[in-house]
């Protein structure tokens, strides 16, 4: 008992003295660096990321910088690395593999607050972030359910792990709530970011009879493969209906800047603290969708907005019970609504998908 009790002084020490590193240090201007795991020109993750970048780069506060194409790895160290001993004040991480590169450079700098995004480690001064995505996959999945004609959809997806796996179940569960007879057939690249890669992916979905396409990667290669058989598509990241007016039914999206500007402003007033999860929701504007194309009927737009409302109302959890997985074997019981770290760990999918998980 002894031990486990200097145990728990220690710990709620270290967050103390990461608290005080920040606290009453109120700065006048706020130097933050990101770093990127892919080009931000593709219109796809890495442009998410900055264009909330970009947001709180007008703050006349506030000066930014950003390194793109980044591989996860030795090298986010070195940059991580580079861009503390800069003197930068917050560092944003923005791939799941900068985790332990960024835990590590954290204990060397304890005076920096450094935000990683999709993980789950922190340190005394290290929190993670992200954003209930989920919660915009089950609209767009009401969109393909009432949209497709051969009740297969296609999924091009980047990697097996929970973030991944939870948006396709989300996704399914809505396509579900609207068309049972739908199934979601999934496709794994095992990467974030490769156009020619991810576009062969839903080209062989589109051969299995898929007329939606829809995906987890960072380039708009799906899309354009969808685009070139005259088949429809929901995009992911951010909206990208310019590249192909006529194929994008919708597309699920970040806004960061949300998030970006609390962060920036509780270091400057210095009352940030590290050893945080943050998972912010539709309800706070991080996640949403792009806006409908043309060919998306008014039907389909008003179901969609009506699951959207009751999202935002905390009204429909998306994972909430009965859910079954694809075995058919009852997961989540009727009535019951699943834990954040059900969802953060999810390694299963639901009842409708095509495919394995791993």
């Amino acid at each position: 008992m002894r031990k486990i009790l200097l145990m728990l002084i220690v710990a709620a020490m270290s967050v103390m003295m990461a608290s005080v590193a920040f606290a009453g240090a109120k700065k006048e201007k706020v130097k933050v660096g990101f770093v990127y795991i892919s080009p931000i020109g593709d219109e796809g993750y890495s442009f998410a990321q900055d264009q909330g970048r970009k947001a709180i780069d007008a703050l006349p506060w506030v000066e930014t910088t950003a390194i793109e194409s980044v591989p996860e790895g030795p090298d986010s160290e070195r940059v991580v690395l580079n861009l503390a001993r800069k003197g930068y004040d917050v560092i944003f991480g923005t791939s799941f593999g900068y985790m332990d590169p960024m835990v590590k450079v954290s204990k060397k700098f304890p005076k920096v607050a450094f935000m990683h995004c999709s993980g789950f480690k922190t340190t005394p001064n290290m929190s993670n972030y992200f954003g209930r995505m989920y919660q915009a996959r089950y609209l767009t999945g009401i969109v393909a359910g009432m949209m497709t004609k051969s009740n297969v959809i296609g999924y091009v997806a980047a990697f097996p792990i929970p973030e991944v796996i939870r948006g396709i179940n989300a996704f399914t569960l809505g396509v579900r709530s609207v068309n049972p007879a739908a199934t979601v057939r999934v496709v794994w690249t095992k990467t974030w970011y490769d156009p020619a890669l991810e576009k062969d992916a839903a080209i062989s979905l589109l051969d299995m009879k898929a007329d939606i396409i829809t995906q987890h990667q960072d380039s708009p290669g799906p899309l354009e493969a969808a685009h070139e058989r005259g088949k429809y598509a929901i995009a992911y990241n951010s909206d990208m209906s310019k590249m192909a007016p006529d194929t994008q039914l919708t597309s699920a999206v970040w806004n960061w800047a949300p998030l970006f500007k609390n962060t920036v402003e509780q270091v400057r007033d210095g009352v940030w603290q590290g050893n945080e999860a943050l998972w912010w929701g539709m309800d706070q504007g991080v996640v949403d969708i792009a806006p409908f194309g043309p060919m998306v009927p008014q039907d389909v737009k008003d179901k969609v907005a009506a699951a959207k409302q009751d999202i935002i109302s905390g009204n429909n959890a998306v994972f909430v019970g009965p859910i079954n997985d694809q075995n058919g074997k009852e997961v989540v019981p009727a009535g019951k609504t699943m834990s954040d770290p059900d969802m953060l760990g999810m390694n299963w999918f639901v009842e409708g998908v095509i495919g394995n998980t791993k």
